[in-house]
């Protein structure tokens, strides 16, 4: 009995690295979604910057939409190679992580001296998947931070086009929307 308790505790040890695995796999799935939005992001805007490079630059309000864009680019450039480097980390979490629990299984089968392999390499592991969602944090602060922009520079475009009555009737209703808040 004692040696199937030994098989059982070496199994369930080797099952642990399998769910921190499985958290990579989640992590690396969400963060290649977000690189092909970004991608996809990239290719839209760059489409429209050409689109402006071949119009007239009398078109209303051209120089500040091309700012507009550029800036856009650079961030979604800054935001890309996070999300690159994001990636690279949990694929390596995922390669730890399996080596860790195939570390389990040689330490238990040859000897017990090299136990601390194991505890090393899924050390690593974590801190790779704890660097990877720091990444990520960063990229969803810059994400945010461009989604702000573009906002910012939609309603500057919309107040200087809109009626006035419009824009002074919004401006009531967010000044008692924010007494409401307060």
């Amino acid at each position: 009995m004692d040696a199937l308790t030994s098989s059982l505790a070496v199994l369930t040890a080797m099952i642990t690295p399998a769910v921190l695995i499985s958290a990579s796999g989640t992590m690396i799935l969400s963060t290649s979604t977000r690189l092909g939005r970004v991608v996809d992001r990239v290719r839209s805007l760059s489409d429209r910057l050409r689109q402006l490079a071949n119009n007239d630059a009398s078109v209303e309000f051209f120089e500040e939409e091309r700012a507009m864009l550029y800036d856009q680019l650079d961030k979604l450039t800054s935001r890309s190679r996070l999300l690159q480097r994001a990636l690279t980390t949990f694929y390596l979490a995922v390669g730890v992580f399996v080596a860790t629990s195939v570390a389990i299984g040689v330490v238990a089968f040859f000897s017990a001296r090299g136990a601390w392999v194991p505890v090393v390499m899924g050390l690593a592991g974590a801190m790779f998947l704890f660097y990877g969602s720091i990444l990520l944090v960063f990229e969803a602060r810059l994400a945010l931070s461009t989604t702000h922009a573009e906002m910012d520079f939609i309603w500057h475009i919309t107040r200087r086009v809109v009626p006035r009555e419009l824009v002074e009737q919004h401006k009531s209703h967010y000044v008692h929307f924010r007494k409401k808040q307060d």
